[in-house]
């Protein structure tokens, strides 16, 4: 299944001592603030290969 891609980042606040996400879709989400720490982490390695990927794509279609 292919999932809906965003362009808009969620916008994240701290309150009460958790960590609320609000994104596009109807995303609502309360972290603690180990779980928000280590889930930044991963989206930045994430972000990271997506970025690498894309840009693979793009050497390679300039070279066919």
């Amino acid at each position: 299944m292919i999932k809906n891609t965003y362009s808009k980042p969620a916008d994240v606040v701290a309150e009460d001592g958790r960590v609320l996400i609000d994104g596009p879709d109807g995303v609502d989400v309360a972290l603690t603030p180990d779980a928000a720490r280590i889930t930044g982490e991963r989206l930045i390695m994430g972000a990271d290969d997506a970025d690498a990927r894309q840009r693979r794509r793009e050497a390679l279609d300039r070279d066919t």
